[in-house]
């Protein structure tokens, strides 16, 4: 940041607004298997844990090692809901899995499986499969398609679909069979799919360590533009106005990345060549974590006293009636997903030596480096102090104005004096040393 009375204010406020290791009993086996067998079956269990985590930390969900009918009946219903923007009733109204009167009965396989690719939108793909097809499809998991066998043409196309489109991996069904009983791992395999076949589950542009993550970033950076709310923003710009609020954030939550918040860190800048280079100095310490890129517009007062502002694509302003202006600059926060919690501690000490301004001259510095970084957790980190964001939603659009605890009270209550249509939520939050030094008033 620069440090100039005049830009120092501009750049703070709008900062402000804005390994699986296998079991040691496994070695003498895994010995025998091929690297490439054993690399597949590690990745497969990565992502079991990952979608288990997920349907845990988003809906909830849970599930036992043999699941029943009710139990995973309820669980693709809020998977459902959530992906649809339905009621979980209305959801369950769709009967996905045939009603049973025995609720906690076991399901089998294919009853799941048949209930996953209707939920999941794949039912009309399957039902254009040929018997010689399914049978080709259903042959890559070890299932013999007969017809008059046990499995309908209806239920076997259905599985063979959800195997060509990997709704379920061959080896968890060869491992179960079709008319074998539904577990824990064949279940969150399922609800994972379903979410992300709707597109919500996580959400990135790539990873640290991958070699075109630079030029995703940049590209994802040259098609953003400032963003507008419409109506939802015209009431807040009148809190503005009003000195209710001294700014705020506009973020669109199609963006958001659905990261494990235990492993996350958000990073927010304006300039896309210091996010370019904070990627490259992780790399370079080794570190890997999933990246999404998440437009953001930082609105703030720009006095009239400063000089007359001078606009492009990425900074516009609306003059208001005292004279003043009303500023809005294309910034963006970066969300990484580190591998673990070890990882993600990693983050600070090296923003702190190589992207913090700590004098005026200074080499040895990623570029535009600021007087006060702006990184958070939604998770407890040691040395990091707790703040409140101050959000409003309505629709795709996100408004956030972060302030200290104390002052979150009055803050909310300027918003809700704005519009009795405005519900604003809030949540505590770990912010960077240096950011909550600025939120105190202190220049550095």
């Amino acid at each position: 940041m620069m440090k100039s009375n005049k830009w120092l204010q501009l750049s703070h406020k709008a900062a402000l607004i804005a390994a699986l290791v296998l079991p040691a009993t496994a070695g003498a086996a895994a010995a025998n298997q091929p690297v490439a067998v054993l690399a597949k079956e590690a990745a497969s269990a990565s992502a079991e844990a990952e979608y288990g985590s997920f349907l845990l930390q988003q809906y909830g969900i849970s599930l036992d090692k043999a699941v029943t009918r009710g139990q995973f009946s309820q669980a693709l219903a809020k998977v459902v809901a959530a992906t649809q923007s339905i009621t979980e009733k209305e959801a369950s109204a769709k009967a996905y899995v045939p009603e049973a009167q025995a609720q906690a009965t076991k399901i089998a396989a294919w009853e799941a499986i048949s209930a996953a690719v209707k939920a999941a939108d794949l039912s009309e793909l399957a039902y254009t499969y040929s018997e010689d097809k399914v049978a080709a499809s259903l042959k890559a998991a070890g299932i013999s398609y007969q017809k008059g066998g046990a499995l309908s043409l209806q239920a076997a196309q259905e599985v063979a679909v959800a195997l060509d489109t990997g709704l379920v991996s061959a080896s968890t069904l060869a491992a179960i069979k079709a008319d074998g009983d539904t577990t824990g791992e064949l279940a969150v395999q399922l609800l994972g799919k379903v979410v992300e076949f709707h597109g919500d589950y996580k959400n990135y542009l790539g990873s640290v360590q991958e070699a075109d993550i630079y030029g995703k970033l940049a590209q994802a950076w040259s098609e953003s533009s400032i963003i507008k709310a419409g109506e939802l923003q015209q009431i807040i710009d009148t809190g503005l106005k009003q000195n209710l609020i001294t700014g705020y954030n506009l973020k669109d939550a199609a963006f958001d990345p659905h990261f494990d918040p235990e492993r996350t860190i958000t990073y927010g800048h304006s300039d896309i060549a210091h996010a370019i280079q904070l990627i490259g100095l992780l790399k370079n310490e080794g570190i890997d974590a999933k990246v999404q890129f998440e437009p953001k517009t930082s609105a703030f007062i720009y006095l009239k006293e400063w000089g007359e502002p001078t606009e492009s694509d990425d900074y516009q302003v609306v003059q208001i009636e005292n004279g003043n202006f009303i500023a809005y600059a294309k910034e963006y926060d970066l969300s990484f997903e580190f591998a673990s919690k070890e990882e993600k501690e990693r983050f600070q000490p090296l923003v702190l030596k190589y992207a913090k301004r700590n004098q005026e001259d200074v080499t040895g510095l990623l570029k535009a480096s600021w007087w006060q970084p702006l990184y958070h957790s939604r998770t407890e980190l040691a040395d990091y102090p707790i703040i409140t964001n101050n959000v409003i939603k309505e629709g795709r659009y996100i408004v956030q104005s972060f302030s200290l605890n104390e002052e979150s009270p009055k803050v909310v209550a300027g918003l809700k004096k704005l519009s009795d249509k405005l519900n604003v939520e809030t949540y505590k939050f770990w912010v960077d040393q240096p950011f909550y030094n600025y939120l105190h008033g202190e220049s550095k």
